[in-house]
C-alpha cells in the first residue's frame, strides 16, 4: 500500500458506513406514500437541495484510497448495491399498489409520489446498476440488468459497456453532448437513437461470432423480456394506470441518467489522429468532481475520469485527479443537471470551459469546426 496519494495526500481510509445513507431515501418515500401532501417534496429535496448545502458546507474529499485494496475488504461496499435491487423493486411495486388501492391521493399528489419514486430509481437506483453491471460477476451484472429493466432501459447496459466507453468523444457515442447542445436536444437525440445504437453494437459482435443479431444470446432479447415482466406485474397491481405510473417513473429515472450523462463529457472530444483513428482515452476526457457529500450519495461516480480509464475498478477504489489533468465541475452533480436545464445559462457557464480545456490539452489543435459539428469519420471497427 502507497504512503501517500499522487497529490501529497495521505491515503483514504475505507468506511463504508457514509455511503449507507442512500438508505434514508427508504423512510422518505415511504412518508411520502403514506402522507402524500408537502411530505413529497422532501425527496427532490433531499437530493437537490440538501446534498448540494452539505457540498458547500463539508467540502471536497481530495484523498485517494489505495486501489489495490483487494476485494475481500469491500463486502460492505459490494452488500450495499446487491441489496438495493430488492428494496427498489418493494418501494415500485409497494407504491403502485398502495397509490392504486388503498390510498386517495389527488391526481396531482400520486403524480409528485411517482415523480418521487423516479428520483429514487433514478438517482439511486441507475447508479448502482451502473456499477453492477460493469462487473465481471454474474450475480452482480444480473442485478444491474434488473435494476436497469425497473426504468425501461435496459439497452444501456449495452450502450455504456459496447459503445459509450471505447467511443466516448468521438461521432460514434450517443451520449457525449455536443459542444453547444442543449440538453433538451440532446436527450430527444439520445432517446431516438440509443436503442438502435445498442443493436448496432450487440449485432456486430454477435457477426464476429458468425452469429444473427437476432440469435438468443443477444443481451437485447433479456432486457426485453425483463422490461415486459416488470411491465405485466405493474399492470396487474393497478391495471392501465398503474403501468402509465410505472412507464413515469421510468422516464423520470431515465431524465436524471442522461442528465449526468449530458454534464460528465459536454463538449469534451478526443483528437482525431486521421483515418478513422483517435487517441486513447484519457482522463481529461470527463468533466471531474470531488465533493465530499454528492460523491457518498452517487458512491463516487463524480469521479468520472479514473472511472473511464480503470471502468472495472469498484467505486470505493476510484481515484481523483489534480486539476491539471482533468477538468473539473465547479460543484457536485446535483447543481450541475440543474443548470443544464436551462441551457442559456449551462452554455454561458461552460462554454468557456471547454474553450480554456482546447488550449489546455490540445494547443496544437488550431481548427475546432469538425470537432463542433462532429464533421469528423466514425471510428475504425465502431460497429
Amino acid at each position: 500500500m502507497t504512503d501517500v496519494t499522487p497529490s501529497g495526500i495521505a491515503p483514504a481510509p475505507l468506511r463504508a458506513w457514509p455511503y449507507w445513507m442512500t438508505m434514508t431515501f427508504v423512510p422518505l418515500v415511504i412518508l411520502a406514500v403514506t402522507q402524500g401532501g408537502w411530505t413529497i417534496l422532501l425527496i427532490p429535496f433531499y437530493g437537490w437541495v440538501l446534498m448540494p448545502l452539505l457540498d458547500l458546507v463539508l467540502g471536497k474529499d481530495l484523498r485517494n484510497p489505495d486501489p489495490e485494496t483487494p476485494v475481500e475488504e469491500l463486502f460492505w461496499f459490494r452488500l450495499l448495491t446487491i441489496i438495493w435491487f430488492p428494496v427498489q423493486f418493494a418501494l415500485v411495486y409497494g407504491t403502485l399498489y398502495y397509490v392504486t388501492r388503498v390510498a386517495e391521493h389527488s391526481t396531482l399528489e400520486t403524480l409528485g409520489i411517482m415523480f418521487a419514486i423516479g428520483v429514487t430509481t433514478g438517482v439511486v437506483g441507475i447508479v448502482y446498476a451502473h456499477e453492477l453491471f460493469h462487473k465481471s460477476n454474474r450475480l452482480e451484472r444480473n442485478l444491474g440488468d434488473l435494476l436497469m429493466a425497473l426504468v425501461l432501459y435496459g439497452h444501456f447496459r449495452t450502450e455504456h459497456l459496447l459503445v459509450h466507453h471505447p467511443w466516448v468523444g468521438t461521432p460514434r457515442d450517443t451520449v457525449t453532448a455536443r459542444y453547444n447542445e442543449g440538453f433538451h436536444r440532446a436527450f430527444a437525440r439520445i432517446l431516438m437513437t440509443g436503442f438502435g445504437s445498442a443493436w448496432r453494437a450487440e449485432k456486430a459482435m454477435l457477426a464476429r461470432k458468425n452469429r444473427s443479431a437476432f440469435h438468443p444470446s443477444n443481451p437485447i432479447w433479456k432486457y426485453l423480456v425483463l422490461q415486459s415482466l416488470f411491465l405485466a406485474l405493474a399492470f396487474g397491481i393497478g391495471g392501465w394506470v398503474g403501468v402509465g405510473l410505472f412507464m413515469f417513473q421510468a422516464l423520470v429515472a431515465i431524465w436524471q441518467l442522461e442528465l449526468t450523462n449530458y454534464v460528465e463529457h459536454y463538449g469534451l472530444t478526443r483528437k482525431h489522429l486521421g483515418n478513422g483513428e483517435y487517441e486513447p482515452v484519457k482522463p481529461h476526457h470527463s468533466w471531474d468532481s470531488a465533493h465530499r457529500v454528492s460523491g457518498l450519495l452517487l458512491i463516487n461516480l463524480q469521479r468520472h475520469a479514473d472511472h473511464h480509464v480503470h471502468p472495472m475498478r469498484r467505486f470505493p477504489l476510484l481515484q481523483v485527479y489534480d486539476e491539471s489533468q482533468v477538468p473539473m465541475l465547479p460543484t457536485g452533480y446535483p447543481p450541475m443537471t440543474f443548470m443544464a436545464m436551462i441551457p442559456p445559462l449551462w452554455r454561458r457557464l461552460f462554454n468557456p470551459r471547454v474553450r480554456n480545456w482546447r488550449r489546455q490539452f490540445y494547443p496544437e489543435i488550431d481548427d475546432w469546426g469538425p470537432y463542433k459539428t462532429w464533421d469528423l469519420p466514425m471510428p475504425k471497427g465502431a460497429g
